[in-house]
Formats: C-alpha cells, sequence, structure tokens
C-alpha cells in the first residue's frame, strides 16, 4: 500500500512519514528519502532507478538506485509534485509491477518496497488539469494523510517551541530557557506562515539573540 502524504511547507511531512516506517511492519528495514524537488530533472531518473555501468557518459560503475536500496523498508519520496512527466510514467510502472529496470539495463530487478510520496500540491487538481499523472495519482493516493497546518494547531505551538529551545540549547550547552507568559502569548497569537520550520528557525534565532 502506498501513502500520500499533503500540507503546506514547513508542517512536518517528512516527520511523518518516518513515524509511519518506524511503526510498521518494515520498521527494520531501510528508510530512504528522496526529495524530488531537489535534484536537477536530468539526473532523477538515475537516482531514482539506478544505471549500469556505461549507462551514459561518466556512468563509470553500476549504481543501485533509491527504488532498489529501499527494498525491503520504505521509499519516501518529497516533493512528488515536482516530478516530470516521463519519469511519473516510469514510477507507476515499478509500482505496477513491484520491479525496477535500472538505466542501459535489460532485465527487471525485483523490489519489494512501500513508497510514500509527500507534496505541498493539490495533486487531484492537477491530476484532473493535465499536470500530474491521474492513474499514478490514483495509484499513490489509496491511503491518503493531510497535515494542517500549525495555524490550526495552536495548541501545539508552545509544546513544540519548548522543545526546540531544549534541543538547541543542548547544543549551545546553555541553560534551557524558560518561556514567559508573554512569550508564549506572542507565539501562539501568530499563523506560522512558514510551518514548524518557521518556528524552530526563530527559537533557535531567539536563543542566540538573546545571551544570557
Amino acid at each position: 500500500l502506498t501513502g500520500l502524504i499533503l500540507g503546506e511547507t514547513g508542517v512536518g511531512k517528512e516527520i511523518v512519514a518516518e513515524a509511519l516506517h518506524r511503526r510498521s511492519p518494515r520498521a527494520a528495514g531501510p528508510l530512504i528519502k528522496l526529495n524530488c524537488a531537489a535534484v536537477a530533472e536530468s539526473l532523477l531518473e538515475a537516482e531514482l532507478f539506478g544505471h549500469e555501468k556505461g549507462a551514459f557518459t561518466g556512468a563509470d560503475r553500476r549504481r543501485v538506485g533509491f527504488v532498489e536500496a529501499a527494498s525491503g523498508g520504505t521509499l519516501f519520496l518529497d516533493e512528488i509534485g515536482e516530478m516530470p512527466a516521463e519519469l511519473q510514467a516510469k514510477l507507476l510502472r515499478v509500482l505496477e509491477r513491484k520491479a525496477v529496470t535500472r538505466i542501459g539495463g535489460t532485465s527487471e530487478i525485483p523490489v519489494d518496497v512501500r513508497v510514500v510520496v509527500a507534496t505541498h500540491r493539490d495533486l487531484d487538481a492537477d491530476s484532473r488539469s493535465g499536470r500530474f499523472r491521474q492513474d499514478l495519482y490514483y495509484r499513490i493516493a489509496g491511503f491518503t494523510l493531510v497535515v494542517p497546518p500549525l495555524r490550526d494547531r495552536r495548541a501545539e505551538i508552545v509544546p513544540l517551541a519548548e522543545r526546540f529551545a531544549a534541543r538547541f540549547a543542548a547544543e549551545l550547552g546553555i541553560a534551557v530557557p524558560t518561556l514567559t507568559e508573554a512569550t508564549q502569548a506572542s507565539l501562539t497569537a501568530y499563523d506560522w506562515p512558514g510551518n514548524i520550520r518557521e518556528l524552530k528557525n526563530a527559537i533557535d534565532r531567539a536563543l542566540v539573540m538573546a545571551g544570557d
């Protein structure tokens, strides 16, 4: 069963994927992560599916791709909505056949992998507009989780801030600071458009600037 995690940038989709892996029967297997938006389009296919020696200029040795490396465990593909259409078709084939063919190879290699994907995009709308393959969307959306933005989870803001403060204070080797009532009120009142990532950065910056 594949999984689709939806949510705004910075809400913690990768953390949700990690939790799904840890609490699954595949927890003893590898958790392999790939951000589809962070890899050049020309390299993404090789990263995903691997290649044989001599498959293209610079391929001086065989390389196992992320799909194959995740066999027995979980493959997390972040920003799946940024994947080029040609690779969407190849990923769909891998999911349906449970096998991967390396670039430059001729034989299929069986893989036993759970694929969990995430995106901040509206894949349903993208699939209807033709920007994202509809058949792949239906294949990966078998189990969908929506992570709400931090502004809709205000009760979590202060506990998260305290956790980030304690973690960063330990890294700095300083005493864990106390968040005053005024600070807590300010943190809770703000909408955090950058979500958890913005909150963490704000707390880290505050500890650096606070001095003693």
